[in-house]
């Protein structure tokens, strides 16, 4: 059994053929206004987590240790709301 290969010395020569057909990309549906609201919702809220996180990472010393850790998860991972 003789087992053929097909080389193509790059991708245009590939893109150019006549049996190439590249996938049609489907456009993503557009976005609600409800969606977008939210989706900026909660890119504030991250930003304003990272800037809390940071702050109180630069007033305990400028280091990550394990305590500083613990006392990060415990005031954002707690079940009291902050809104």
């Amino acid at each position: 059994m003789e087992i053929t290969m097909s080389y193509t010395a790059s991708a245009t020569d590939l893109a150019f053929t006549k049996t190439y057909s590249p996938a049609k990309a489907k456009a993503a549906p557009a976005r609600g206004f409800f969606r977008r609201l939210m989706d900026s919702m909660m890119a504030a809220r991250m930003r304003q987590a990272e800037r809390e996180i940071a702050l109180y990472v630069s007033q305990s010393g400028g280091k990550f240790t394990d305590e500083a850790e613990r006392e990060i998860e415990r005031r954002f991972l707690s079940n009291s709301s902050r809104w």
